[in-house]
């Protein structure tokens, strides 16, 4: 199918809903933790409670991918309904998880979360290779990079803006403070009203030949062997990719479950307080809890805030790219190594700051790779796979970056960060080297197509 080339809006339309999305992953990435230690988990067993985030998304993002490349509507489109229908719920449960009362209730919010981001995730993926023609790809993804990046920055610093405002920073012990609860029901707006915008301002083509989608339709119980020869027969360079995407990915997993614990305590000098710690028969004794407790949900905040400069430095990475790969080509490869290493260099960084003033430079740094993890990948590989299977391969590779996060959460960080010491912070040097591993990594592409490609 001969795709017309579509205007800067036509991409930023389709990729609007990316908005919301972010705002979810975000406001969990960024704050996620600090709920779980509020509602008194262990900060080793932090990584263990993350672990529906990648399960999920093992489970969900393949399966969609599959039955969107299956889908067709006049009116709705192949994978508009399915952002939709992961909106709604979404949204829903972006506002009822900072009300859970005990840790087990979080943890299940977390998977009904998870999950319903990636039914939404995913299909905006495949619609990105649906819509543009090969010329436009790289400006594609890096456009929906840029929406990820004000995302991330704007819901990373919610519940500090709120607090600013004077929204209490101070609940009882095991209570999520309100600037908490607040910011996340302006996230579950903001997640559906984007995805609403995207649905209704954005068409989608046809499939080529109507009676051969019928056909494929109506073969039935083809789904799993349709997974596992898609994934038997994926191209080498995939496969190179899904190396590279393992140790980003196990960095960025270590950053949502870690950071809060390993700055609150390293850089901040305010660790999560215990009440065994502390006589609460004492008024003194319980009123020093209260302080302790006030100036950890605080310095929460803080590292949220800070966190979102990752999403401010991918934004400015992604811009660049925009008006660049609209004009001229690029080396796909060597972005991504350089943006990668430059990530590495802010992780380690973190162990070695005088202050806190100095992480807005460390997680600057971490937002070059950021964005490009989020586009020089789908990029690299949307140039090597059959476009009539776009939907199940980008699920299917999504694979390569739940499969390290799952290495991570069921004991892989704890196990390589105490190769070092017993700080949380080592988590986020290990985070750097894994950055570094997967910089290098990009040596092994050798396909042109994935490499480059000059715009006409």
């Amino acid at each position: 199918m001969n795709k017309r080339k579509l205007s800067f809006w036509e991409i930023w339309n389709m990729s609007f809903g990316f908005l919301g999305i972010q705002f979810g992953f975000a406001l969990q990435g960024g704050f996620m933790s600090r709920i779980f230690q509020t509602l008194g988990a262990e900060k080793d067993a932090i990584p263990l409670l993350w672990i529906a985030a990648p399960l999920t998304g093992l489970l969900v993002q393949p399966i969609i991918g599959y039955l969107s490349d299956r889908t067709w509507s006049p009116r709705w489109g192949r994978r508009r309904p399915y952002f939709l229908i992961g909106a709604i719920l979404s949204s829903i449960a972006l506002f009822l998880v900072p009300h859970s009362p005990t840790l087990w209730v979080a943890a299940g919010f977390l998977w009904i979360l998870d999950a319903s981001i990636n039914i939404s995730m995913e299909p905006f993926r495949a619609l990105v290779a649906d819509k543009l023609p090969e010329s436009q790809r790289s400006y594609g993804f890096v456009t929906q990079t840029l929406i990820i990046g004000i995302g991330t920055w704007v819901a990373s610093n919610l519940p500090w803006v709120i607090s600013q405002i004077g929204v209490s920073d101070s609940a009882p012990n095991g209570v999520i403070p309100m600037s908490v609860k607040i910011a996340f029901a302006i996230g579950a707006f903001i997640f559906l009203i984007s995805i609403l915008y995207t649905v209704f301002t954005t068409s989608e083509y046809p499939p080529e030949s109507m009676e051969e989608f019928e056909k494929e339709k109506k073969k039935k119980n083809q789904f799993i062997p349709d997974i596992l020869n898609n994934i038997g027969s994926m191209p080498l360079t995939m496969k190179k990719l899904g190396l590279i995407q393992f140790f980003s990915w196990f960095a960025f997993f270590t950053m949502w479950s870690l950071a809060n614990p390993a700055l609150t305590e390293h850089v901040f000098k305010t660790p999560v307080p215990t009440e065994s710690s502390f006589d609460m028969s004492i008024p003194k004794s319980k009123e020093a809890f209260e302080l302790a407790n006030t100036a950890f949900q605080k310095s929460s905040n803080e590292v949220g805030r800070y966190m979102g400069t990752y999403g401010l430095s991918s934004m400015a990475f992604a811009l660049i790219l925009t008006f660049y790969t609209s004009r001229k080509r690029i080396n796909r490869k060597l972005v991504h190594m350089g943006s990668l290493l430059l990530g590495g260099i802010g992780f380690v960084s973190m162990y070695f700051i005088p202050s806190p003033d100095w992480l807005f430079l460390s997680f600057t740094l971490i937002g070059f790779a950021w964005g490009s993890i989020l586009s020089m990948p789908y990029a690299m590989l949307s140039s090597s796979v059959d476009p009539k299977k776009m939907g199940v391969i980008m699920g299917i590779f999504n694979m390569f970056i739940v499969i390290p996060q799952i290495v991570a959460a069921v004991g892989g960080v704890n196990f390589a960060y105490k190769l070092i010491g017993n700080e949380t912070i080592y988590a986020m040097v290990i985070a750097g080297m894994s950055l570094t591993i997967a910089a290098f990594c990009n040596l092994l592409i050798t396909n042109k197509d994935a490499i480059t490609y000059n715009p006409k």
